[in-house]
């Protein structure tokens, strides 16, 4: 638009510069009979002379200055020994989103530690210096930001704070949480079996790991919420299998399927794909049963030369397109992560890459100051609604189903 503007006004002035008036002191009558040269001494013509005049063409309009970067502090616990290979997916995630889409933005990494205190005087320090801040990465280092009163910048927490949900305050406005969170996967699969087994008693199956309560209480509170709106009530059981070294007690198991031998019941295993695999082999195929991601333990990278579950054909689970659909629109743009040889790359790393490529976008769009969005994301379907009183992120995963000992995406399965 600038070059268009200055061409056409040097056009205009040029095209002008043919009319410019002679100098006063300079007349010229262009009408009066020309001197009989005979009769007339020679004189010599008074020079001619213009008026000074800056003949030069003008430039166009300086540039304006580049827009500052957006300042991206990526706070993760990167010399931490317990989270630094999650600390590393992420980062990798976030450089491959980068680099896809860089324009504008510059990331700056950041040792967040994982010692609560550490965590929130280096937050301290990083905020002020950065316009957007993506972390921390553990609950603890979460619930001891959100704690301290001191977010004072957009920060995108990349998991939910370590809180019980009926104690916890309300998080600071300037926070939006948006981990995988297992909880998140399990109130899903109580909505998504409670619409295909109406009626049907809900047997909810956990071995005592914390990660399997968690996702038990989600999914029991979503149930009730659910039965409640619908004015039903299908019952619900909740039975704790003892496990040693992986594996579940087979007595439970054989007792529990007595029990429901006449019984309309479905199954929401809080469980890993080993576990679930006994389940399985107990219960019978005939018994519908769900779980979340955890039954999808095969990166995508490696499933050609994965060991096939055909045990596990039929269960239906939820887990995030990157794991499931490499044709989905978001997935099939960005590059898979490389693993060292001494470091396999398994499937919650995969996942924790593609949150960090999630987490750049989102991290775009708030900055953008969007108050409201979607992204069609390689994590799932995620809406976000920013406000000056609260942040939140809802994600919708894909919903995946066991064939020919693989899992697919729900809709693939013929």
């Amino acid at each position: 638009m600038l070059s268009r503007w200055a061409g056409s006004g040097v056009l205009a002035w040029m095209l002008g510069g043919f009319c410019l008036p002679l100098s006063a002191n300079t007349t010229v009558n262009l009408l009066s009979p020309v001197a009989d040269a005979a009769h007339a001494p020679y004189r010599q013509p008074a020079p001619l002379q213009i008026a000074q005049t800056d003949l030069s063409i003008p430039r166009d309009p300086p540039p304006l200055p580049a827009p500052k970067p957006l300042q991206i502090a990526l706070f993760l616990p990167i010399s931490s020994d317990i989270f630094r290979q999650a600390a590393d997916a992420v980062r990798a995630g976030m450089q491959a989103a980068h680099e896809h889409e860089p324009d504008g933005v510059a990331i700056q990494l950041v040792d967040s530690g994982d010692v609560a205190q550490e965590v929130v005087e280096r937050y301290r320090i990083v905020a002020g210096q950065a316009d957007l801040v993506v972390g921390p990465l553990s609950r603890s280092a979460v619930a001891a930001l959100a704690q301290s009163g001191n977010i004072s910048r957009p920060t995108i927490a990349l998991t939910a704070p370590d809180t019980q949900p009926e104690a916890s305050a309300p998080l600071p406005s300037r926070m939006l949480v948006m981990g995988l969170a297992i909880e998140d996967e399990a109130r899903q699969i109580a909505d998504w079996a409670g619409r295909d087994n109406a009626g049907k008693k809900a047997v909810l199956l956990h071995a005592g790991a914390s990660w399997q309560r968690r996702a038990v209480k989600a999914f029991e509170v979503q149930w009730l919420k659910q039965q409640k709106q619908q004015k039903q009530q299908s019952e619900l059981q909740t039975v704790e299998l003892a496990s040693s070294d992986g594996f579940v007690n087979g007595r439970t198991l054989l007792q529990l399927k007595k029990e429901l031998a006449d019984v309309p019941a479905f199954i929401f295993a809080a469980l890993d794909a080993q576990q679930a695999r006994q389940v399985r082999a107990v219960m019978g195929p005939q018994m519908p049963l769900y779980g979340t991601s955890q039954l999808n333990p095969v990166p995508f990278s490696g499933r050609d030369t994965a060991e096939r579950m055909s045990d596990m054909d039929g269960i239906r689970l939820l887990d995030i397109p990157w794991q499931i659909d490499p044709e989905h629109p978001a997935v099939a743009i960005y590059a898979r992560p490389t693993a060292a040889a001494d470091l396999p790359r398994t499937a919650d790393m995969e996942r924790l890459y593609a949150l960090g490529i999630d987490a750049y976008r989102v991290a775009r769009e708030v900055a953008a100051q969007q108050s409201e969005f979607e992204l069609d994301g390689v994590t799932g379907r995620l809406t976000v609604q920013v406000s000056s009183q609260q942040a939140r992120l809802q994600r919708s995963a894909e919903r995946a189903v066991y064939r020919s000992g693989s899992v697919v995406p729900l809709e693939a399965q013929r």
